[in-house]
């Protein structure tokens, strides 16, 4: 992310606080700010007495202060102020995606409406406070989630697909569902064709059925399809629809690691292959069951040229559900 923030350029007042109106089409005024003491601000104005409502719907969050304020000419105002400088790129990222929300309010009543169901969201994510993915990190969890859609597009209602994504919670593969575990793996456009197998319990199974499923994303910003972690990510919350659905999403992807920032825009993935893989006798791998003692936690490359023979159909994958 560039050192850059909406805040760079507001001086800390004497009194009160400046604002720079943000250069977004509301229905309400929403202004960056800053505070005698320096903080960073993010103010939505609004018109009439919406007491009654903020306090029906108040919401807490740790690092951030939020206040609904009186303002002139029967204004008032939802104020966000970050009490942590560290927290910034977190902070900068709801503002940022809580004003583009505000695009679709229609009056002053449901954007305070908006913005605190959007705090409430965000507070999941607030609560991780994790440092920024890895590029591998990134491909490695748009595999997974581009799995989790393929598995609703298989009629798999949208709780049992978030039920079976087990990689969030550390499993030893990212998806279990009946009696079939698939453990994914993400490549890059132009890397070489072997994957990295982080332990020895990856490729190893209770269940009666293990797949390895690769995906080759390639960064591809203006092909057709091509999606960032962010709006892949998006479009599922969008999916889900049901609130208890997004919330067992939003923590899944907050036990991942990550938080809707705008380093997440890019790069934008397309899949440019797919291959997978059943792992049964014969297949190349070290397991738990069969190290000598004393030997743990073990990673190694698989090259997919040496496991052409075990290949097989996707169908053998989504085909059971």
């Amino acid at each position: 992310m560039s050192n850059y923030s909406p805040w760079n350029d507001i001086a800390v007042p004497g009194a009160d606080f400046n604002v720079r109106q943000v250069a977004l089409e509301t229905a309400v005024p929403c202004f960056w700010g800053r505070d005698t003491g320096g903080a960073c601000l993010f103010i939505v104005e609004l018109q009439g007495d919406h007491t009654v409502q903020y306090k029906k719907n108040a919401v807490t969050v740790n690092g951030i202060d939020v206040d609904l304020r009186a303002g002139a000419q029967s204004q008032q105002h939802l104020v966000l102020t970050l009490e942590r400088q560290i927290d910034r790129d977190l902070f900068e990222g709801l503002c940022l995606t809580l004003a583009a929300s505000l695009e679709h309010a229609t009056d002053s009543a449901s954007s305070l409406a908006v913005s605190l169901a959007h705090i409430r969201r965000w507070k999941t994510f607030l609560s991780g406070r994790s440092q920024h993915l890895t590029i591998e990190e990134v491909r490695g969890l748009f595999a997974e989630i581009v799995f989790l859609t393929e598995l609703i597009d298989r009629n798999m209602s949208s709780i049992a697909a978030l039920d079976a994504w087990l990689g969030p919670e550390r499993s030893h593969q990212d998806f279990i569902f009946g009696n079939t575990a698939v453990e994914i793996k993400s490549l890059s456009g132009a890397e070489r064709s072997s994957i990295r197998v982080s332990s020895e319990d990856q490729l190893e199974s209770l269940n009666d059925e293990l797949f390895l499923r690769v995906y080759r994303l390639s960064s591809l910003t203006d092909a057709a399809g091509a999606r960032s972690l962010n709006e892949i990510i998006a479009a599922v919350q969008t999916r889900l629809g049901d609130a208890d659905a997004v919330e067992a999403f939003d923590r899944k992807l907050v036990a991942h690691g990550y938080a809707p920032l705008p380093v997440y825009d890019e790069p934008c993935f397309v899949v440019s292959e797919l291959r997978n893989y059943r792992v049964s006798d014969g297949f190349p791998r070290l397991m738990r069951s069969q190290l000598p003692t004393g030997i743990a936690n073990v990673a190694y490359d698989i090259r997919l040229e040496t496991i052409a023979l075990y290949e097989c159909d996707e169908t053998d994958i989504l085909g059971r559900n």
